[in-house]
């Protein structure tokens, strides 16, 4: 069996002000290492749960946070960034049998995570279909256009309430519990230790279920999606995408045949 890992921090247990997400900040080390911890306890429920291959993202910021001394043995890690339309899940192929997403967040505009956010800050939110979306959608969606499901998520517990209504097939572990500019967390290794258990449990889980889109997340094609952007300089700038339109003076909308279409308007038109 082969699963891919993608790793965010702003979803990890404690961690509550962008200062601490940033690389160089006296108190960005402290969760660079819960960010580690928490990716090892993930990695050794799948070694545990016989997972021969392990592939594990470094998706955030710079893509250059985990602390690769002390990840187990025998992985494969994706550090920087490879400028592809679904980069948090760079190399990600057909030839996986499961994604996992370790560290997620809530999406922008919810008060569920004092960090939450979608993909960026240079815009308000994205709304895919109508409906407001998070990195896991996103991820998850593309995920799935791959025939990989995503079995197991951690991170706030907005995100996962969000997760449980999409599909209660997928497993999550909540690490805190946002409150508007604080956060209520449980102790740091308290969610190491569950996520350990709920990886060897979600593998235990798609051996049994056999078929992988019981863990899909519905999405109905064409897909469109609606960049909402913090001035009326970068939809201007949007707008001059093939098929993107003007929705108002800050919001652009395009349609595309699927998620990848998504995904690379998204890449160019969100800088």
């Amino acid at each position: 069996m082969k699963v891919y890992i993608s790793v965010d921090i702003e979803g990890v247990a404690g961690i509550c002000d962008w200062k601490e997400t940033e690389s160089g900040d006296s108190s960005y080390y402290q969760f660079q290492t819960q960010m580690t911890k928490e990716t090892i306890a993930c990695i050794e429920g799948l070694q545990e749960a016989g997972v021969e291959e392990i592939y594990v993202r470094d998706a955030h910021d710079s893509a250059r946070n985990l602390i690769l001394s002390k990840l187990p043995q025998g992985i494969k890690i994706i550090r920087g960034w490879e400028n592809h339309p679904c980069d948090m899940l760079a190399g990600l192929d057909h030839s996986f049998n499961a994604c996992i997403f370790i560290g997620y967040h809530s999406r922008a505009r919810s008060n569920e995570n004092p960090l939450s956010h979608t993909m960026n800050l240079r815009h308000n939110q994205i709304l895919i279909n109508g409906k407001p979306v998070s990195e896991f959608h996103l991820n998850a969606y593309f995920a799935n256009s791959l025939n990989v499901p995503v079995i197991m998520v951690s991170g706030d517990q907005g995100l996962c309430d969000l997760v449980k209504q999409e599909n209660p097939d997928i497993l999550t572990v909540a690490t805190k519990k946002g409150l508007h500019g604080a956060v209520i967390s449980k102790h740091p290794q308290d969610v190491c230790e569950e996520i350990k258990t709920e990886t060897i449990k979600s593998i235990n889980k798609l051996k049994e279920l056999k078929r992988k889109d019981f863990f899909f997340l519905n999405l109905i094609h064409p897909v469109k999606v609606e960049l909402f952007l913090r001035n009326h300089q970068q939809a201007h700038l949007a707008s001059f995408y093939p098929g993107a339109q003007i929705v108002t003076d800050d919001i652009v909308s395009y349609t595309g045949n699927n998620i990848r279409d998504v995904l690379t308007f998204l890449l160019f038109t969100d800088k």
